[in-house]
């Protein structure tokens, strides 16, 4: 199993608590060093294959800015699949982008119902943010989840780990990712494009953030011109033989 931490953040531990951060390399896989080890034990995925041109783009969606239908019309247009992980306010606000999102072939995955530090809460607490996301996807859509979630702010320890594989969840965490979040202060689309495109690589796993207008603007050239370098967009279900 593997993992990875974003962007410029840095690997902190405390009270073996870390947030996912990595060493860019490039358009080479970064480099995680240690932090493979602690991840290993556990049903975890920050890659794919390395050896094939196979990349993965994921949304943390939070909250809704007017982006995500925007970004929707984008992926049906291109024909390109995606993982959108919400949070319980994001399901409970627009319910008609989660069944969208579902109708339209994407994967929805947990980003837990009030976006917690999942190493601050007990195994107990942890289970009842993933299963409120859980029933709330039911409801809407009258179909159970793929088990993917994402940390919130990619904050995890073996503890919370293990948590997550013991309730069959396979941890996402991700291999190229810029800062994005903030949600007043673009830098303009070529920002976006520019962050990934100089450092995509064989087997990414994207993290980009729906509330992001600079990320809205960018995706259609970004999923073009990675087409055009013969990049395939491919589904997070296809990574799951790597964890057998």
């Amino acid at each position: 199993m593997k993992l990875f931490v974003g962007v410029s953040l840095i690997l902190l531990a405390t009270a073996n608590s870390y947030g996912w951060g990595y060493k860019k390399n490039g358009n080479e896989p970064p480099s995680i060093g240690k932090y493979e080890e602690i991840i290993s034990p556990y049903d975890v995925i920050y890659i794919g294959d390395t050896s094939t041109k196979d990349v993965y783009l994921t949304f943390d969606t939070g909250y809704e800015t007017g982006n995500t239908s925007t970004l929707l019309d984008v992926l049906i247009e291109e024909n390109v699949p995606a993982t959108f992980f919400v949070t319980g306010h994001f399901m409970r606000k627009h319910p008609e982008l989660i069944k969208r999102m579902y109708d339209e072939g994407h994967i929805v995955g947990n980003h837990t119902w009030s976006h917690p530090d999942l190493t601050s809460i007990t195994s107990k607490e942890v289970e009842l943010e993933l299963s409120k996301i859980e029933n709330k996807y039911f409801e809407i859509t009258n179909s159970k989840m793929f088990k993917f979630v994402r940390p919130p702010r990619g904050t995890f320890s073996p503890k919370s780990l293990k948590t997550l594989t013991d309730l069959g969840y396979v941890t996402v965490l991700w291999s190229l990712a810029h800062v994005d979040w903030h949600q007043n202060s673009n830098r303009g689309w070529e920002y976006a494009y520019n962050s990934v495109m100089d450092n995509i690589h064989n087997g990414a796993v994207i993290l980009m953030h729906s509330v992001s207008e600079d990320n809205t603007l960018a995706l259609e050239r970004i999923i073009e011109d990675l087409k055009t370098k013969e990049f395939k967009f491919k589904p997070l279900t296809n990574l799951i033989t790597d964890l057998e």
